[in-house]
């Protein structure tokens, strides 16, 4: 467990949140410095692409495509990762952040052969439209947090499912059970009607869903606090 020994907010934030936080913000300074060199290079690529990399698998979790994208991430992350690494300690915490951001990674390119999939079969049937979304899927860098963030999340709501959050947007008061459990239904939502943008919504839910698997096993095995 970590034991806090700083003083003020910042020196008493525990270490692995306090370094992801830093790592982060140095990966998104880069990248406005150096711009399309880190995409190419450190964003996760689908399999299929030929920018595509092992390492990215890590890589794209710390990156991000803009200051308020990395804000949003990394303030969950304060908010609810302190807590867990409190409870957890730095080692088991840093351990589940990592399963669930390559979790979210891993969801987020099975969907990704999927959608690959039924476009190269209209491609083949000679859709041009469908040919071009095969490239563009094949060329499209991910980046980003948010699917090791939306685990954090989930573990906060399992472990304090009656704490209550208050919302900013809208003003309410929910325990975090709800909480995740409606976040997690908007991400599926969002995801299954191609909502969003490009927003990768099943990164989130991998995320969410590797979360409660590694809970799940904690649980079983005796070892969800040591």
């Amino acid at each position: 467990m970590y034991i806090n020994r700083g003083s003020g907010f910042w020196g008493a934030m525990p270490p692995v949140v306090k370094n992801l936080v830093i790592l982060n913000g140095i990966m998104l300074l880069i990248t406005f410095l150096t711009g399309d060199f880190m995409y190419e290079k450190f964003a996760l690529f689908y399999i299929d692409s030929p920018l595509f990399k092992p390492y990215q698998l890590v890589t794209h979790m710390f990156m991000h495509g803009s200051f308020i994208h990395l804000f949003f991430n990394m303030y969950s992350l304060v908010i609810f990762g302190i807590v867990l690494e409190q409870v957890w300690g730095s080692q088991k915490f840093f351990l589940y952040y990592m399963v669930t951001g390559l979790g979210a990674a891993a969801l987020h390119l099975l969907v990704m052969y999927i959608e690959a999939g039924s476009y190269q079969n209209a491609a083949m049937a000679g859709s041009a439209i469908a040919a071009q979304h095969l490239e563009i899927l094949r060329l499209t860098p991910t980046v980003g947090a948010s699917g090791a963030v939306y685990g954090v999340l989930l573990a906060y709501g399992m472990l304090f499912p009656n704490n209550v959050l208050q919302l900013l947007f809208p003003p309410i008061a929910l325990k975090a059970k709800w909480f995740v459990m409606i976040f997690g239904a908007i991400e599926l939502w969002m995801g299954l009607s191609n909502s969003g943008g490009n927003i990768a919504h099943f990164a989130h839910l991998g995320g969410m869903l590797f979360g409660y698997l590694l809970i799940l096993y904690w649980k079983k095995k005796n070892r969800m606090y040591f």
